[in-house]
């Protein structure tokens, strides 16, 4: 048996106050590691930057260079157009994603699902949604987390319409797709984007909750009670590394569709001949809108994959509005979250939420098409 005179336990005030130097020594020492690590994150912070955007900035000569000159392709053939769009593109995506994902994982440090799901508890619902709309934007969410985050919104008291919101933001208005269209297309397209998306979200949400289809989630779902999970506080430290883990966890899982969205763009881009793209998806055809969103429905895709893809259609005379609505389709109606939503919503109230959401961009398509807004794209 160990005496316990032997241990610092600090249960009475003169064993406490021997402890105190020790755990004081202790902390600072930690604080001293700490600042020390940080220092030099951000130096190599700084200096990843500047080679950012040096590298960035010599993208375009050497994809000429190592087009035309070193595998001798003429500019004028659509093999050497192709391979030129693609030893463009996707440096240049990837570049852009990892510095937006770094930097929005550290703003999701102070928005995880459990704390957004208190402050959207207890809302009304019109400021509700509005609300939910916007925290879309910088919470995580993919469609495998779709199930228990519209369980913890549920139980926690967000109203149906609300959560709605959310869940439309959250996919369609992520950080890719937004800094990727301020990228490649300028900020009139990427406001536009931004400013259309949330008013869908918040609409549908809104039209979603006046239905009062509460009846339609399983009845499992209000038998749950949502649980707390601890969220300590993390430091500046402990957000950039954060930041990275994101850019990581993001950037490794969107790799594949990066290079696909990029290689179907420089096949558009190569060989579609030029007004073809404008006579299926132009703004003259009263129908493109509607099969645009038709065809974006059963496609699968991420936001990252689709940019390249809009970038070569507005190229060859798509009209803005048909190939944002085509791209929203595809982010915002992705069937496999129908299928997991499946596991907590009823039928009628899935069918209720791709109706409405494909009404709202369908609107926006006319919208955009009817302002004449295509050459903002190509500015």
């Amino acid at each position: 048996m160990t005496d316990s005179s032997d241990t610092c336990s600090c249960s009475s005030p003169q064993l406490a106050d021997s402890c105190k130097p020790q755990t004081t020594a202790a902390a600072l020492a930690a604080r001293v590691v700490r600042r020390h690590l940080l220092y030099r994150y951000l130096a190599i912070l700084v200096a990843a930057l500047v080679a950012w955007v040096f590298i960035y900035r010599e993208l375009a000569p050497f994809s000429r260079w190592f087009t035309f000159d070193v595998l001798h392709l003429a500019e004028t053939t659509r093999m050497g157009s192709a391979v030129q769009f693609f030893l463009f593109d996707t440096p240049k995506v990837v570049m852009l994603l990892v510095l937006i994902v770094f930097f929005v994982g550290i703003i999701r440090t102070f928005f995880t699902p459990a704390r957004t799901r208190r402050i959207l508890a207890g809302k009304r619902e019109t400021a509700g949604n509005v609300l939910a709309a916007m925290l879309g934007i910088v919470t995580p969410f993919c469609s495998c987390s779709a199930v228990p985050l519209f369980i913890g919104f549920v139980t926690a008291g967000v109203p149906l319409g609300v959560t709605f919101s959310f869940l439309i933001a959250a996919p369609m208005l992520n950080e890719v797709a937004l800094v990727l269209l301020y990228g490649l297309f300028g900020w009139k397209v990427a406001g536009l984007y931004l400013a259309t998306g949330l008013l869908v979200a918040m609409i549908a949400g809104w039209v979603i909750g006046r239905l009062r289809m509460e009846k339609h989630v399983e009845s499992w779902v209000y038998e749950t009670r949502a649980g707390e999970t601890s969220e300590a506080e993390l430091d500046c430290v402990g957000r950039l590394q954060a930041g990275w883990q994101a850019v990581k966890d993001i950037v490794g899982k969107v790799w594949p569709y990066i290079l696909a969205g990029i290689a179907v763009g420089a096949a558009i881009h190569g060989y579609v001949p030029q007004g073809f793209m404008a006579s299926i998806m132009g703004s003259g055809a009263w129908w493109s809108v509607p099969l645009a969103v038709l065809i974006g429905i059963p496609m699968y895709s991420n936001a990252a994959g689709m940019i390249p893809i809009v970038q070569a259609l507005l190229e060859k005379g798509a009209a803005l509005g048909t190939v944002l609505a085509f791209m929203m389709a595809v982010v915002a109606l992705s069937l496999p979250e129908f299928m997991i939503l499946r596991k907590v919503l009823k039928p009628r109230l899935i069918g209720v939420f791709i109706g409405v959401i494909a009404v709202g961009i369908i609107l926006v398509g006319y919208l955009f098409n009817a302002l004449n807004l295509g050459t903002l794209a190509l500015k």
